[in-house]
Formats: structure tokens, C-alpha cells, sequence
């Protein structure tokens, strides 16, 4: 009897102290993935955020995108591979650099077999999707669900794609009497709390087209900074210029000034933000605005102003959508469970050596603020001036989420560096940089540079993938602790010899190591080759080089004058 108690006792105690099957199963269980919500602009500069303590912070105009450099970390020192929309995207997509997965200027795509980043999301458990500016060219089928701008899209009753029975590209929504930054946030929204499955992580990628020129903001904004003077960067005026630049951005005896980089006042006589914004927006002009009547150096001052006005309404569109986001999340008990990240394509001129738009290797262009936030897993409050490109975002993405990261992405995971601020063992010291459409659209010559945390060589080549149109060749070296904002050239200075050679071996080896051999257009190739070493011969070229790129320019504008006056005549009659 007294044994038959003990064993009855003893099944009672082993029932009570055992954990329920369910228990069990769950704690078998893998711990639960985060969402991952990224956010990108359209050439959000960094120095146009506020948390980034540049000249336009006193304005104010990011509260809320600040409040994920409060509560999670910024990277100081993040770079674009090359700086224009449709190769970052690429990049960001693919991991790849852009000499690798193939889209070096605005006409490539990346095919959906090609999404690796949406691909690999979706094999780790996440329900993905695509909204807002995509740019790709190819159906974004990778994501379960996508609604995209086509191309470069509208700002004003944008139109959208959408997977639909009648296949990419025909399906299209309309959305008259909206702004693209109200409807792209409404459109995150719906599927984030309408659409998904909510028993899986999300990842969504959240694009907006703003700040992409020419600005055009929603109407509530007209008055924001109406009566504000925008502060300037001082490399705006004109007699900043010598110092600054070579031969291949000024010319021998500075005269391609006037026709290399499009410009904020009328510098470049074939287009400048003073000749454009006045009959785009004339309302952001003084009334009865007559430019014959002014100095060149008050209608650099009125279009800086109204170009950055129009520029930072648009950003000030985008961080109150944000704030409409985020308050979303936060009811729905989704902030704190998801990684947030804000970033843009790349960077943006805004003003600085008067120029616009982007595509160069200076800092306001190559430079991509990247700011991410998940409470438990980033310090709050934190910094980085570790060097990150944007073909590291996708293995990092892929890493946060638990992800496999297919071997042929060439970007490496900072997951650990989000997590500890510290560097690992053997993490790169440089940043490659290539910009290959050759004076197309914004007047930029063609060139690659290398990026350390203290230094910048930038080697003009000046040439198309065909070798020819050239503008003369020029190399400039910048120490970026001692001049940030890449003012003075030293590269001809005799004290920064040594350092002229150390950078020439790393970029030679740079190139190398990310794949970039020259395959890709062998007679650019052999342009970037010939004057390499850039000695007394080579020079001499260069000299040659400016003066026949002045004379095919002249003649290119003279010819151009001749056509819209014969335009006119016709249109007269």
C-alpha cells in the first residue's frame, strides 16, 4: 500500500512540475523576428537633417526623423557607391556594387529574379512589400505586394502601379487632388494594418519620391519659411572657387567655370536654378523679379533661397508623415518591435560651390544619412564614424532578420556595429566611389575616388563609356578633418606628396577588390589609364583637353541658341 502511495505521489509531482506540451513547443520556438520598417527619400541630403548639426539644423525642419537619432544611432560616415537614383537603389537591392550588378546610370534595372534582398526576406518569414518610389524599371515581383510610382512619378495626383490581373506595368491608381508623400504614407498604412498577415514580420520598404527636384511640395507648406533667409554655405560664392577644384572642374585658366556642374546662380549658361525656378515657381520670387536689373551675386542669393525653401518643404512633408507613421505604430504597440531605419538614395548639393543636384564625389553627395532605432538592441543616443556604402545596407537588412545573405552580395553586415557602436576586427577603412555618366544632364565629368575616414582622392578622368567627349583630366586630395568642406585641392601640394601616393596605391587596390577592372568599357578604361600617373606629359594633355572641350561647348551652345530661335519663329507664325 504504502508503495503504491509513493508512486501515485510521485506521477502527481512529475504531472505538476512538468511544463504543458504547448510550453514546450513554445519554448522551442525561435525568439520572434523584428519588423523591419526602411525609409528612403529621394536625395535627402544629410546635412539637411537635423540630428546631423549642419547649417540649416537651427531651422528645425526634421523633429521627427531626429527622434531616431535620440532613441537609436547615427552613422556619421555612410557613402554611395555612386551617387544618382537608379544605381543606389540597384545596390541597395542587390548588395552588389554598381560595375557588378550592372545598372551604372538612370537607363538600367534590376530584374526580378535580380531582388535579392526582397528574395531572401521572404525566404527568412517576412511578409514583404515595395510602396512609393521604386525607379527599377522592372516589375518589383520580388515583394508580395508592391504599389509604385512609375519611373520618376508625379508629385501631384500621382498615379501608382499595383499588382493587378492585368500584369505590369497596366495596372495604374490614380490618386487625383493628392500629394505623393501624403499618399505614400497612406498606402504603408493600409497594408501595414489593413493588408498583411499579422502573424508575420514584416519588411517593407517605405520610398518617397520627395525631395527629388523640382520640389513640388504640398499646398499647406506654401507659407513655411516665406520670410526666412536661408543660411548659405560659403563655398556658394563665386570667390571661393580657386581654391577649390582642378583643372577638370575649373578649367586650365578657369575657363570652364561657366560650363562644368549645373548651377544655383547663372553661372552655367546652359542651366541654373536662376533661369529655371523664376518660370517654375514665381510666386518664391519678389514680385516684378527682373535679373537684368540685379548683381549676379543677389540672384544667386534669390534662387539659393528659393530653392532651398522649395527643397525644405518637401522634407518637412516627409517628417510629418512620419510623425503620422510612427503614432501609428505606437498605437498599434508595433514601434518598439520593429528596427527603423531612415535613409535617402544618396546626398545633395544644396548650394554648396554652387552647384545642384548630385552625382559628385563631395561630401554633400556621396554622403547618405542612415539613422536606425530599436530599443533593446541599438544604444540610444549613439554615434558611428565607421565607414559604411550602401552595398552593405542588404547583408545588414538580411542579418537583422535572420536571414541567409546569398554569397554574390559584396557588402558586409554592421548589425554589430548598430548593436555595440564598435567596429569588428578587420571592418574596411575605405569607401569606393564611381560616377559614369559623363557630363549628361548636370554637366558632372566622369570620375572615382576613394574615401578614408580623414582623406579624399577624387580622380577626374573626364570621359563617356566610348572614351571620347573628353574634358580635361585632374586629380584632387582634400583633408576632410582640416577642411570639411573640401575647399582647398592639395594635391599639387609638395608636403602632401607622400600621401598623394599612398592613396593612388589604395584606390588602385580598392578598385581591384570590389571588382571594378575596367572590363565593363575598356576604352574608358584606357582613359583612366593614360593619366593615372598624371605627370609633366600628362598634363600638358589636360591643358589641350580644356581648351578643345571649351571650343565643342561654345559651339554646342551657339548651335543651341540657333534652334530655339528657329523654334521661336515657328511658333510665332
Amino acid at each position: 500500500m504504502r508503495d503504491t502511495l509513493a508512486l501515485v505521489t510521485t506521477f502527481l509531482l512529475a504531472s505538476l512540475l512538468a511544463p504543458p506540451a504547448a510550453l514546450l513547443a513554445q519554448a522551442k520556438k525561435e525568439p520572434k523576428k523584428p519588423n523591419i520598417l526602411y525609409i528612403m527619400s529621394d536625395d535627402h541630403a544629410a546635412h539637411a537633417i537635423g540630428a546631423y548639426g549642419g547649417r540649416l539644423a537651427a531651422l528645425n525642419p526634421t523633429p521627427t526623423i531626429d527622434r531616431l537619432a535620440r532613441e537609436g544611432m547615427l552613422f556619421e560616415n555612410v557613402f554611395a557607391g555612386n551617387a544618382i537614383c537608379v544605381p543606389s537603389r540597384a545596390t541597395i537591392l542587390t548588395g552588389q556594387y554598381a560595375h557588378v550588378h550592372g545598372v551604372v546610370d538612370l537607363g538600367g534595372g534590376i530584374v526580378p529574379s535580380e531582388q535579392h534582398l526582397a528574395i531572401e526576406m521572404k525566404k527568412a518569414g517576412y511578409e514583404t512589400a515595395m510602396i512609393g518610389k521604386w525607379h527599377l524599371k522592372h516589375e518589383p515581383a520580388a515583394f508580395d505586394h508592391y504599389c509604385v510610382l512609375p519611373g520618376q512619378g508625379k508629385y501631384h495626383d500621382p498615379e501608382f502601379q499595383v499588382r493587378g490581373p492585368k500584369g505590369w506595368p497596366r495596372d495604374l491608381v490614380t490618386f487625383e487632388g493628392k500629394h505623393s508623400t501624403d499618399v505614400i504614407t497612406d498606402l504603408s498604412l493600409e497594408w501595414l494594418f489593413a493588408e498583411r498577415d499579422p502573424e508575420k514580420p514584416f519588411f517593407l520598404m517605405h520610398h518617397y519620391k520627395a525631395p527629388h527636384d523640382y520640389f513640388e511640395h504640398a499646398a499647406r507648406y506654401d507659407d513655411w519659411l516665406a520670410d526666412t533667409e536661408i543660411p548659405q554655405p560659403v563655398s556658394l560664392l563665386s570667390e571661393h572657387r580657386s581654391r577649390s577644384g582642378s583643372i577638370a572642374t575649373l578649367g586650365y585658366e578657369g575657363e570652364l567655370i561657366p560650363h562644368i556642374g549645373t548651377s544655383i546662380g547663372k553661372r552655367n549658361p546652359r542651366r541654373s536654378y536662376a533661369v529655371d525656378l523664376p518660370g517654375l515657381f514665381p510666386q518664391d520670387f519678389p514680385p516684378r523679379y527682373d535679373p537684368a536689373a540685379l548683381s549676379e551675386a543677389e540672384i544667386q542669393r534669390l534662387s539659393y533661397n528659393a530653392y532651398l525653401r522649395k527643397y525644405l518643404r518637401c522634407i518637412k512633408g516627409i517628417d510629418d508623415n512620419l510623425a503620422r507613421l510612427f503614432a501609428r505604430l505606437e498605437e498599434a504597440g508595433l514601434m518598439d518591435e520593429t528596427v527603423i531605419i531612415y535613409t535617402a538614395d544618396q546626398g545633395f548639393m544644396l548650394g554648396e560651390h554652387d552647384y545642384q543636384d548630385k552625382r559628385w564625389a563631395y561630401e554633400e553627395s556621396m554622403r547618405m544619412p542612415f539613422l536606425i532605432r530599436h530599443p533593446g538592441s541599438i544604444p540610444a543616443g549613439t554615434r558611428s564614424d565607421a565607414i559604411v556604402e550602401n552595398v552593405d545596407f542588404a547583408p545588414t537588412l538580411l542579418d537583422i532578420a535572420g536571414a541567409e545573405i546569398p554569397a554574390s552580395m559584396q557588402g558586409k553586415s554592421f548589425r554589430s556595429i548598430c548593436a555595440t557602436g564598435a567596429e569588428p576586427e578587420g571592418w574596411k577603412e575605405e569607401a569606393y566611389y564611381r560616377y559614369w555618366m559623363h557630363m549628361a544632364h548636370h554637366d558632372n565629368p566622369g570620375h572615382l575616388a576613394i574615401r578614408t575616414k580623414t582623406h579624399k582622392l577624387i580622380y577626374f578622368y573626364g570621359c563617356n563609356y566610348e572614351g571620347g567627349y573628353q574634358t580635361p583630366p585632374g586629380w584632387e586630395l582634400y583633408d576632410l578633418e582640416s577642411d570639411p568642406g573640401e575647399e582647398v585641392n592639395l594635391y599639387d601640394d609638395p608636403a602632401s606628396a607622400p600621401l598623394v601616393v599612398e592613396l593612388k596605391e589604395r584606390l588602385a587596390d580598392l578598385r581591384t577588390r570590389v571588382g571594378d577592372t575596367g572590363e565593363h568599357f575598356p576604352k574608358a578604361e584606357a582613359v583612366v589609364r593614360e593619366f593615372w600617373d598624371y605627370d609633366g606629359t600628362d598634363r600638358a594633355r589636360a591643358i589641350e583637353i580644356s581648351a578643345e572641350f571649351l571650343r565643342l561647348r561654345e559651339a554646342e551652345l551657339l548651335d543651341a541658341a540657333k534652334a530655339g530661335e528657329k523654334a521661336a519663329k515657328g511658333a510665332a507664325k
